[in-house]
C-alpha cells in the first residue's frame, strides 16, 4: 500500500486469524461464478439465510409499533438495555417453562452471534476454550480475536491452546468426554451447526456432569432448537444442575425468519458464579449496559408477537416448511447412496464425500450445477470430506436442486484408493429420475458400460458418458416423460419441473 501510514500497531490477534471468514468467502466465490456465468440461475443452499416471508401477525405488530412512534402518546426512546421485560418474561414462559428460569436472567439482544462476542469480552483472554469439531466458526474466530488461542497450525488446521472435541459420525456427533482435557469454557451447539445432530438428554447430562466435575462453564447455543422433532432437549436447562454451569444463547433468526430483523437472547442464571463466588450475571449485565443500548423496540414488538398463541402457530408453520425441505434433501442424497446426516432436528443436511476435499466438492458442484453449498472444512478440520446443504430455500429451488439440477455421488474403489465424483444433471426439459453409482473406473469397466449402454432401449434411457477428466466423469441422463415417476412428496411443484 502507498500513502500515509499511521503509527497505530495492528492487533496481533487479528493477524492470527485465517485470511477470511467462511461465509463472506463463499459470497466472494458466488460473485466470481456469476461473473463467469452471467446467464446461470444460482440456487443458494449455502449460507443459512431464511427465505420465507415473516408471518403478517408479526410484521403487523412491528408496523403498528413503528407507526405509534410518530405519535406523542406512542413514542418511546431508550429502553432497558436488558430488553423489554414483557418479552423477557414471554421468552422464559415459552422456552424455559419448568426450568426455573426467570425473566431477570434473560438478556434480549440483536442476535446470538453478537452475544457470542459480548460473552467473549466478558470471559477475557486468560481462559481456556473447547469447541465441537466441526462447529460454527464464530466460536473459534472470536476466541482468536480476544487472545484465547495460540497460532494456527497449518498442518492440522487447528489453533493451539484450543481443544477441538471430535464430534463426527463415528462417535454419533458427541465428544468422548473421557479423553477431553479440562477447559474453562466449553462451546456446545445443539442442534449442531453444521451437522444437524441434536444431543440427547443422556448426552447433555454427561456434559453437565463433566462441566461440574471440572469447574467449567458451558456456553450452549440453542439457535436451532425449534427444529427438534424428537425427544432431544430444547434447552441445556432441562438438565438438572445445568443452571450452575451453563449460559445459553439463542435467537429468533432461524425459527421466526429474523435473520435481517435481528433479535436474540442470552440466559445467564443467577446460580452461575466465578471461582471466587461472584455472580456471572452481574458482570454480564455490566457488559450489556456498557456495550449495548438494547434491541430495537420495534423488533421487540415483533418478538412479542412471535410468542403469542397465534404467532407461535404461524412461525411453527414456517419451521415445518423448512423441515419438509430438509426431508426432501436427505431423501435425495440417500437415494443416491450418499451418507446424509441431519435434516431431522435442524435445517441442515451434512453430506459425506469420502476421500475428497470439501472445497473441491463445493467448487465442482458450483461450477457444474450452479448450486451453492458450504464446504465442511470451513467448520473445522472435522468437517473435511463433507458439505453442508441448507434447507432454507424456496420449495421449487429445493426440488429442482434435489431432483433435476444437481446430484452428487461419490464412490470409493478401496483396492486402488480411487475416489470419483460424478455429477448427474437432467437434460433440458426433463427430470432426473435416478443416477448410477459406479463401483470401478478401470478401463475394462468403462468398456463394459459402453456395451451395456448399447443394449438399452433408446425410448427408455439415453445415457451419455462424456470424456473422463482425471477421476471425474459427467453423466447426463434423460428419462422419457411418460415413464418418469416423481416421488409423491415432491407434489405439484416437482411435477411442474417435470413438465
Amino acid at each position: 500500500m502507498t500513502g500515509h501510514w499511521t503509527q497505530l500497531p495492528r492487533n496481533a490477534n487479528m493477524e492470527d486469524l485465517r485470511s477470511g471468514y467462511l461465509f463472506p468467502e463463499i459470497s466472494i466465490r458466488e460473485s466470481e461464478h456469476i461473473q463467469k456465468n452471467p446467464n446461470a440461475r444460482l440456487i443458494r443452499l449455502g449460507i443459512g439465510d431464511t427465505t420465507q416471508p415473516i408471518p403478517d401477525i408479526i410484521t403487523t405488530a412491528m408496523a403498528e409499533h413503528a407507526y405509534a412512534l410518530s405519535t406523542a402518546r406512542g413514542y418511546t426512546g431508550y429502553g432497558a438495555e436488558q430488553g423489554n421485560m414483557d418479552l423477557r418474561m414471554a421468552i422464559a414462559e415459552t422456552f424455559y417453562k419448568g426450568t426455573g428460569t426467570k425473566g431477570d436472567e434473560i438478556f434480549v439482544s440483536d442476535g446470538a452471534q453478537c452475544d457470542i462476542s459480548r460473552l467473549q469480552m466478558l470471559l477475557g483472554s486468560n481462559v481456556t476454550v473447547a469447541v465441537q469439531d466441526p462447529s460454527f466458526p464464530a466460536y473459534i474466530d472470536t476466541s482468536v480475536i480476544v487472545g484465547q488461542s495460540g497460532k494456527l497450525e497449518e498442518k492440522t488446521g487447528k489453533y493451539s491452546n484450543i481443544v477441538y472435541m471430535n464430534c463426527g459420525a463415528e462417535n454419533n456427533f458427541f465428544p468422548d468426554l473421557s479423553t477431553t482435557p479440562r477447559t474453562d469454557i466449553i462451546f456446545f451447539c445443539s442442534p449442531n451447526n453444521p451437522t444437524g445432530s441434536a444431543a440427547s438428554w443422556r448426552q447433555l447430562k454427561q456434559l453437565v456432569d463433566f462441566a461440574k466435575a471440572n469447574g467449567s462453564v458451558i456456553v450452549y447455543d440453542s439457535a436451532y432448537a425449534a427444529y427438534i422433532s424428537d425427544e432431544s432437549p430444547r434447552s441445556i436447562f432441562e438438565i438438572p444442575g445445568a443452571k450452575e454451569v451453563a449460559i445459553e444463547i439463542s435467537s429468533f433468526s432461524k425459527f421466526a425468519g429474523f435473520t435481517g430483523v435481528r433479535l436474540g437472547w442470552t440466559v445467564v442464571p443467577e446460580e452461575l458464579t466465578y471461582s471466587n463466588g461472584f455472580p456471572v450475571i452481574k458482570d454480564f449485565n455490566r457488559i450489556v449496559c456498557t456495550c449495548f443500548n438494547g434491541a430495537s423496540n420495534i423488533v421487540q414488538a415483533g418478538g412479542l408477537a412471535c410468542l403469542s398463541k397465534d404467532g407461535i402457530q404461524a412461525v411453527g408453520n414456517v419451521a415445518d416448511y423448512y423441515k419438509e425441505n430438509a426431508k426432501i434433501l436427505v431423501e435425495a442424497f440417500a437415494s443416491l447412496g450418499l451418507k446424509a446426516y441431519g435434516g431431522k432436528n435442524a435445517p441442515y443436511v451434512w453430506v459425506h464425500f469420502p476421500g475428497m476435499s470439501s472445497w473441491n466438492v463445493f467448487n465442482e458442484i458450483l461450477q457444474k450445477t450452479h448450486v451453492v453449498t458450504v464446504p465442511g472444512r470451513g467448520f473445522g478440520p472435522g468437517g473435511e470430506e463433507y458439505i453442508r446443504v441448507s434447507a432454507f430455500g424456496h420449495r421449487e429451488s429445493i426440488t429442482e436442486a434435489s431432483m433435476s439440477r444437481m446430484v452428487a455421488i461419490v464412490t470409493t474403489n478401496l483396492s486402488k484408493n480411487v475416489v470419483c465424483f460424478i455429477d448427474a444433471m437432467a437434460t433440458p426439459g426433463y427430470c432426473l429420475a435416478e443416477a448410477y453409482v459406479l463401483r470401478k473406473l478401470h478401463n475394462d469397466k468403462l468398456k463394459r458400460m459402453e456395451e451395456e449402454k448399447a443394449k438399452i432401449d433408446d425410448d427408455e434411457l439415453d445415457l451419455e458418458v462424456k470424456q473422463q477428466i482425471g477421476c471425474f466423469l459427467s453423466i447426463f441422463k434423460k428419462v422419457h416423460p411418460a415413464r418418469a415417476v416423481l416421488k409423491d412428496r415432491a407434489g405439484k411443484e416437482a411435477q411442474s419441473l417435470h413438465s
